[in-house]
């Protein structure tokens, strides 16, 4: 049992010396990294085809990379909002690690890109461990899959600067309790805010591009508790946030082979 504790924390080490490559480099170029985590089915995609609409009719310089364990069918839902999209196929990886995307992002991601939208494979489980590099971690939840979900999935909603309720517009039909799910929410991670939408009758969308040009533009983060402990579930003790380092690609690409 040692063993397979210092391996997993070993990898963690591992996966952190990375991402903290990857974002002192993606700050440097002025890109600012979100990473959306969520279960399957959860609207995620929806939510964020939106976004991406809204981002380019507002001339914001955006890209997508989205993550699956197989098929493109996100990616070429995203690609219609006109923005650069990359689908990235994990080959039964359950998720993304920081190296993965630095691989996949070198000589791809375009240079003026200010905001970089990834969404990793549903999997509330194993995302939850991994640092991607990114400013600003957000955790979804759609109205269907209960108000225990964030007691379920302590680690994904105790480490997210942002939580994020979809598909709003069947709440009743489905008998949310909004305010069971948000008092949870608390119980994992005090103060930090729940936004509500849906993405269909478009409530509430917007607000996450709101949030993250917020944070790109150094705007304080919400800070996890669990973040802030030394022990943090998941190996980092650390909160997310710019350090505008200069560091070449080459530097944050070094961990992992470029990808197709």
């Amino acid at each position: 049992m040692c063993r397979v504790v210092d391996l997993q924390q070993a990898v963690l080490a591992k996966n952190d010396a990375s991402a903290h490559l990857l974002r002192t480099h993606l700050d440097s170029r002025g890109t600012t990294v979100v990473n959306l985590l969520s279960s399957p089915g959860s609207g995620k995609t929806a939510l964020l085809e939106r976004e991406l609409l809204l981002a380019r009719e507002r001339s914001v310089a955006v890209a997508a990379l989205t993550a699956d364990l197989a098929t493109e069918n996100d990616a070429e839902r995203l690609a219609r909002s006109g923005v650069p999209v990359k689908q990235v196929l994990t080959d039964g990886l359950c998720h993304l690690e920081a190296a993965m995307l630095a691989g996949h992002l070198h000589g791809w991601l375009p240079d003026d890109t200010r905001l970089l939208f990834v969404e990793n494979v549903g999997n509330l489980v194993c995302p939850a461990s991994y640092d991607l590099g990114e400013t600003l971690r957000v955790v979804l939840a759609s109205v269907t899959e209960g108000e225990d979900k964030p007691l379920k999935y302590p680690t994904a909603f105790g480490l997210a600067h942002l939580v994020v309720v979809t598909k709003t517009d069947i709440a009743e039909a489905v008998e949310f309790d909004e305010g069971a799910f948000r008092a949870n929410v608390e119980r994992v991670n005090p103060g930090v805010e729940v936004l509500l939408t849906s993405a269909r009758r478009g409530h509430g969308v917007g607000t996450l591009l709101d949030r993250a040009l917020a944070a790109a533009g150094g705007a304080p983060l919400h800070s996890p508790v669990m973040a802030r402990r030394p022990d943090a579930a998941h190996g980092h003790g650390h909160a997310h946030g710019h350090t505008h380092s200069h560091t070449g690609p080459a530097d944050a690409a070094a961990t992992a082979p470029a990808r197709s």
